[in-house]
């Protein structure tokens, strides 16, 4: 019995050390995972502060837009405010395309704002000039509803979600803003604004 008893004695060595190895092992697995999850939660969180401060550029350019009284002004480029009349023709012609930007204005960086903000504004025509030149300038225009009830004309739906329509319609201008930030995010956000002519 004392013989057997001695060999019984020698399994428990190997059998701790491998359960200190996968110890080990999965220690070493969940440090990597809260890190990643640190890691990936941070990024989102600097994703969204850069998000937030692009939104300056589309801010920027609305107010611009809003604060014409004269809306012929729109009629033709003004590269000082980062006003394009037209689409961007260029193929391929997307954000990424160096020709999208042409016409844009930089917000420089600040004490508010330590990032380099960039945008421009695009009317949704494909040529300058008044948008209802003869039928040679197509733009994406929609009729706006009505703010004020009126009394329903003969022929006029009865239903209370029934479109009323105005006779002026109003164009299509999007705001694209963009803002590269100091570890590489770089965000490009957009807007539609719906102006009368």
């Amino acid at each position: 019995m004392p013989h057997r008893a001695r060999k019984e004695q020698g399994i428990a060595l190997p059998v701790m050390l491998i359960m200190l190895a996968v110890m080990m092992i999965s220690t070493v697995y969940l440090l990597r995972s809260a890190n990643s999850t640190t890691m990936t939660t941070s990024n989102l969180a600097y994703d969204s502060a850069l998000s937030k401060a692009a939104d300056l550029g589309i801010h920027r350019g609305y107010q611009w837009l809003n604060s014409l009284a004269n809306r012929q002004v729109l009629w033709m480029d003004s590269p000082a405010n980062g006003y394009v009349a037209t689409v961007n023709p260029a193929p391929g012609g997307g954000v990424n395309n160096p020709q999208f930007w042409m016409g844009s204005v930089i917000i420089p960086p600040s004490a508010q704002n330590p990032n380099r903000i960039e945008y421009v504004i695009h009317r949704m025509c494909r040529d300058a000039g008044p948008y209802n030149a003869s039928g040679a300038n197509p733009c994406v225009l929609t009729s706006a509803k009505l703010e004020t009830k009126a009394k329903t004309q003969m022929g006029d739906s009865l239903l209370s979600d029934a479109p009323a329509y105005q006779s002026k319609p109003q164009l299509h201008y999007v705001i694209t803003s963009r803002i590269s930030g100091p570890r590489g995010g770089n965000v490009i956000n957009q807007a539609v604004v719906m102006m009368g002519p």
